[in-house]
């Protein structure tokens, strides 16, 4: 074991490199056979079956879609566990791109990268089969259902997957980071993101009179306006809270004053604690508005998916695995985003991190959530050898093993350190 984890990993990148056409073939594949949240179902019948060949033994999770898969001598018995996760499910959107591997179910498409994720999980887990003297267990989640709202991963804490591991990793495709680079942030990385609707409703009247009645849609005016402004002198601005409306209607008429009107949007917030009164907070303040207004309201607040806040061990142990796989130059300080990601619910059950794989391959950037996004593919070798590299470290750590040789460029700075 003297050599663990550095030969090991040397294993990986051969394994990756003699194999980089196969991945290809099964993230295309996945492209062309998106499936919505929760009816995964071809999805989690190819990922078993490339598993089983591999002599592995995937479960099924309690949800009907989804894997776990234990990899390493470890499994089941002694030994750290450290888990890798992929979401595997699709966005309702239409495939826009002229590609071999466009979407064949017309309205889904893997708009978001999981097919990317999948792969790279599933890579990492044959790799990982393939070495000898793991000193514990690499356990793969592949996650139904990370589109949804609280999202897959909570039913995945809930079913006790997560129990006995110490840490887990998961990683997002980054389409404003080149192929072939990491992205990396120790703390909030993504926004804790809820839904929230309110419902004015009044008598209704003519604008000739609306001193005679209740007048929604200045009463909604002041919502959309007063709401947000208030909002950010309740919260300390380092909790990155913010209230972003989407959607109002309310009348038909020019003339005639609506009885019911309607405002749809997004809470958004990056520390976890003022995530968890967001909802009083909110409720409080839209009452206290629409007060003034002489309006009855109903608040309908969804609670979605908790920031995802990297643990600052976690991110090391990304770090080390990083500099071997793309070495300093491909490391960058991933900016925090706003947007949600339901990876966050693993850290009520032990320490994360979540990695920025950049898939940017030239040309003007594609962004995610559209129809047109697509990936540089040399990015999920990339992406197999920085998780699989990682739970070799994390193994490593947990085991008390002494990692061989210093990094391949021990005198640079970190991405977001000074010297």
């Amino acid at each position: 074991m003297t050599e663990f984890p550095e030969a090991l990993g040397t294993a990986v990148d051969e394994w990756v490199t003699a194999r980089q056409q196969q991945l290809v073939a099964v993230r295309r594949h996945l492209h062309a056979h998106p499936e919505l949240a929760f009816a995964e179902f071809e999805t989690t019948s190819f990922i078993e079956q490339r598993l089983r060949n591999a002599d592995l033994e995937p479960k099924r999770l309690p949800t009907g879609t989804g894997l776990v898969v234990d990899v390493g001598e470890g499994a089941g018995g002694s030994g750290p566990t450290v888990v890798l996760r992929a979401d595997i499910d699709a966005l309702p959107l239409p495939d826009l791109k002229d590609v071999p591997y466009a979407s064949t179910r017309e309205g889904a498409c893997h708009a978001c990268g999981h097919d990317v994720h999948t792969t790279v999980v599933l890579g990492a887990a044959l790799a990982l089969a393939g070495l000898d003297e793991l000193p514990g267990t690499v356990r793969c989640v592949f996650q139904p259902a990370e589109e949804s709202i609280p999202g897959g991963a909570s039913e995945v804490v809930a079913a006790g997957v997560l129990d006995g591991a110490s840490r887990a990793f998961a990683l997002h495709c980054d389409p404003s980071l080149p192929a072939g680079t990491v992205g990396l942030r120790t703390g909030s990385i993504t926004a804790a993101c809820d839904r929230m609707d309110v419902t004015l409703t009044g008598p209704g009247g003519h604008t000739a009179r609306p001193q005679l009645t209740v007048d929604l849609v200045d009463a909604l005016g002041r919502l959309i306006t007063d709401l947000p402004a208030l909002l950010s002198r309740q919260v300390d601005p380092r909790a990155g809270m913010s209230l972003v409306w989407g959607a109002v209607q309310a009348g038909v008429a020019a003339n005639a004053i609506p009885q019911r009107g309607h405002l749809r949007g997004t809470v958004r917030v990056l520390d976890r604690d003022e995530w968890r009164n967001a909802e009083t907070l909110l409720r409080s303040l839209v009452e206290r508005v629409a007060a003034t207004t002489g309006a009855q309201v109903d608040v309908d607040y969804v609670r979605g998916v908790p920031p995802v806040v990297n643990d600052p061990r976690a991110v090391a142990l990304l770090r080390s695995a990083a500099l071997e796989t793309v070495g300093s130059d491909g490391l960058r300080l991933s900016p925090q985003s706003m947007g949600g990601e339901d990876f966050g619910w693993f850290a009520d059950v032990l320490p994360i991190a979540l990695a920025r794989l950049g898939t940017h391959g030239g040309g003007a950037p594609l962004d995610l959530h559209r129809g047109t996004f697509d990936v540089d593919e040399k990015a999920i070798g990339v992406g197999v050898r920085l998780l699989a590299r990682t739970a070799l470290h994390a193994l490593a750590a947990d085991a008390g093993v002494e990692p061989s040789g210093r990094s391949p460029h021990p005198g640079r700075a970190r991405p977001g350190e000074r010297r």
